[in-house]
């Protein structure tokens, strides 16, 4: 399936939608100590899930980041990669050749290669995994998720991940419509909060490096009320000071700040690659929340990267349904008022390549010991 597989520069890498695959992402690792690589390769049209009758083989890539476990141990990780998709029943066999292939290219105390897959989930495209109410109900139990995936394959290799690392359910909504078409779509009160935000003054500004405090004092807050990890405000600083336009995947990040008479209401990212923009990270203040400052920003920056030429905008995690026990479900009510449709991948998969390793690791992963990939 797979043929002329080299390691390539970085900034070769292949336009996409996809940030996390783009060489604006390895500028950014790289800003935070991390190594990257970029391998390229052939496949075969026949075992893809796109139709190109012209074409026998298409040229692809993916973006690997080397994660340190220690001096000596090291995870191969892939973010939302491959983007080329095969057909369901090549899945296992595709990833399991490129896998093989890619062992030549990563250092040898290389424990596993981690994939966080955004392929479709096989049983979001059937029926019998919907409830009465048509709400997507979840993969099966793990033995016969891992079951399906190592179909075709040689070893039967590939583990299912105990968790995801980026989110495996995300929101897209459609850009190729005007406005005003974009807004019927929303929910009645999704439109009511954005008008009401514009009533009261709120506005939304795009900010430079100078904001980078403001954006952290208002994540800092955001992660206190909702108990979740605080990443360094380095972190930011890589993803908004990153440039890669002298690469074939360049991409734009953009910080956006709500205010209402000055004061600091609520911020986000918005990322601009190919045809996409991405809503990375958001945060916003406990005061004023009458004043629907969350609105105003989402709005902004759909109309955002509308005028950049995107076609779709991603959401970026919410709850696979809602489901009021899920931890993602408040940002499901949030991020379902503004259209869209439900999209669920498959999520994080792993190929051990030291098994022994491997197996110690994924010990310490589920006793939360282990090292922990962000």
């Amino acid at each position: 399936m797979l043929s002329e597989i080299h390691k390539k520069e970085i900034g070769y890498l292949l336009e996409t939608p996809i940030v996390q695959q783009t060489a604006f992402w390895s500028v950014v690792k790289r800003k935070l100590g991390e190594t990257t690589m970029a391998i390229n390769f052939k496949s075969d049209t026949s075992c893809l899930q796109i139709t190109q009758p012209h074409k026998k083989t298409i040229v692809s890539d993916v973006l690997v980041i080397l994660k340190h476990v220690d001096s000596q141990r090291t995870i191969a990780y892939v973010p939302y990669g491959p983007e080329l998709e095969p057909k369901d029943e090549n899945q296992g066999a595709f990833l399991e050749e490129l896998s093989e292939s890619l062992r030549s290219f990563l250092p040898k105390g290389c424990i596993m290669i981690r994939y966080d897959l955004c392929w479709e989930s096989y049983w979001a495209k059937e029926k019998n995994y919907y409830d009465e109410n048509g709400w997507w109900i979840g993969p099966p139990q793990v033995p016969a998720q891992e079951f399906r995936f190592n179909i075709n394959t040689f070893n039967w290799n590939f583990k299912k991940s105990q968790s995801n690392i980026l989110p495996s359910n995300t929101i897209f909504i459609n850009l190729q419509r005007n406005p005003a078409d974009l807004l019927k779509a929303m929910r009645p009160k999704t439109r009511y909060n954005i008008g009401l935000a514009n009533r009261k003054g709120v506005t939304v500004r795009i900010m430079g490096m100078e904001s980078l405090p403001i954006w952290y004092a208002l994540y800092r807050e955001t992660a206190m009320r909702n108990h979740i990890y605080l990443n360094d405000i380095k972190y930011f600083d890589a993803v908004l000071s990153a440039k890669a336009h002298d690469s074939l995947s360049p991409a734009e990040a953009f910080l956006l700040v709500a205010d209402f008479d000055n004061k600091p209401l609520a911020a986000m990212f918005l990322i601009i690659s190919g045809h996409r923009g991405s809503y990375l990270y958001g945060a916003s203040s406990t005061e004023n929340r009458n004043l629907m400052a969350t609105y105003a920003l989402q709005w902004k920056a759909i109309q955002i990267a509308k005028e950049r030429g995107c076609t779709e905008y991603d959401m970026f995690g919410v709850a696979p349904r809602p489901d009021q026990s899920h931890p993602l479900y408040g940002l499901y009510q949030f991020k379902r008022g503004f259209g869209g449709n439900l999209y669920h991948s498959l999520g994080c998969w792993d190929y051990p390549l030291i098994v022994d390793e491997y197996q110690y690791f994924r010990t310490m992963e589920l006793k939360s010991q282990g090292y922990h990939l962000h």
